[in-house]
């Protein structure tokens, strides 16, 4: 029978859950310092591009390169992996972009199961923490870890972190800052747990407005022009680079990655491109103009507005 972990333990047994490059940090960050990773578990080999072939997962990638015990299961609530995990006597779980897990998997070790989630909980509790606070226009944001409990997102807060977020900045360029920050922030807490040092902090909502991160429909991501600048910009940075904030251009799909804002009184109509044909496109929004800086047409290539230009005649 494995017997439980006491603090002051410094090095638990780990079993690591997680899918994409984001997870990928934390689970590195854990290997360098030398905690013992008893087991990875990612989601199954999916088909991927023009050829359909499988592709693993960056953490599978990452688990195979580093020798360390590898599964896939395709469902959670299986018999067989249950007890494969439980045979792993991990003293803790770390989850980081992984899937919603079922009771019996989170309440399994020891120590709990642990999350590091993209946002300052209780704020943008969801799938999408990173867009839906760029598209807010938030100014800052942060790295919770929590305990895992039966409702998504709302178990007992072990650390947080916060840092910035640039008026132009790009969930992508966020999501990069953020691996990074819960990277460490997930060695801190692991460290913590073991040592005793941490103490669980309910989470509390005193009177502010919950804001919610669910997953990213296409519905969200078309632009409308007749709103002001700053909520147009916002969207587009916030939905760069995936899945992209989009308009249309003679009846094709426009992808917007990154973009200018113009507050000035707009001389035509909200959606209506103005362009001198060589190095700018701009469209007339609420109170303003959008300035594009890259963008993609259906069927090309992601480019710099001067690319698309010398190929595309505005009005053709």
């Amino acid at each position: 029978m494995q017997e439980p972990v006491t603090a002051k333990q410094p090095f638990p047994r780990i079993v690591f859950m997680g899918t994409p490059e984001f997870a990928v940090a934390s689970l590195d960050a854990l290997v360098t310092a030398g905690y013992h990773v008893v087991g990875v578990v990612t989601a199954p080999d999916k088909p991927a591009g023009r050829g359909m072939k499988l592709s693993a997962s960056a953490v599978k990638n990452y688990a195979l390169d580093n020798n360390l015990p590898l599964l896939q299961p395709e469902k959670l609530k299986n018999p067989d992996f249950i007890g494969e995990l439980r045979s792993l006597k991990a003293d803790l779980q770390v989850v980081v972009a992984f899937r919603m897990l079922p009771e019996v998997l989170w309440s399994m070790p020891p120590m709990g199961t642990i999350n590091v989630h993209g946002s300052l909980l209780p704020q943008y509790r969801g799938a999408a923490p990173i867009n839906w606070a760029v598209i807010n226009g938030e100014a800052e944001t942060g790295v919770t870890t929590f305990k895992l409990q039966h409702a998504i997102d709302t178990g007992n807060i072990l650390l947080q972190e916060r840092f910035p977020i640039g008026e132009n900045e790009t969930a992508g360029e966020v999501h990069d800052k953020m691996k990074e920050v819960g990277a460490a922030l997930l060695i801190s807490t692991v460290k913590g747990l073991a040592d005793g040092s941490i103490t669980e902090t309910p989470q509390r909502i005193s009177g502010e407005e919950l804001k919610h991160a669910p997953k990213i429909f296409t519905e969200t991501t078309e632009i409308q022009w007749n709103k002001p600048v700053s909520v147009i910009h916002n969207l587009i940075r916030g939905l760069s680079p995936f899945p992209g904030a989009f308009t249309t251009l003679a009846g094709k799909t426009l992808k917007i990655f990154k973009s200018n804002k113009i507050k000035t009184n707009p001389s035509c109509a909200p959606g209506a491109i103005v362009s001198d044909g060589k190095s700018y496109l701009r469209f007339a929004a609420a109170d303003g103009y959008i300035e594009i800086k890259e963008l993609q047409l259906e069927g090309k290539k992601r480019m710099s507005v001067a690319e698309f230009l010398r190929g595309y005649k505005i009005g053709q």
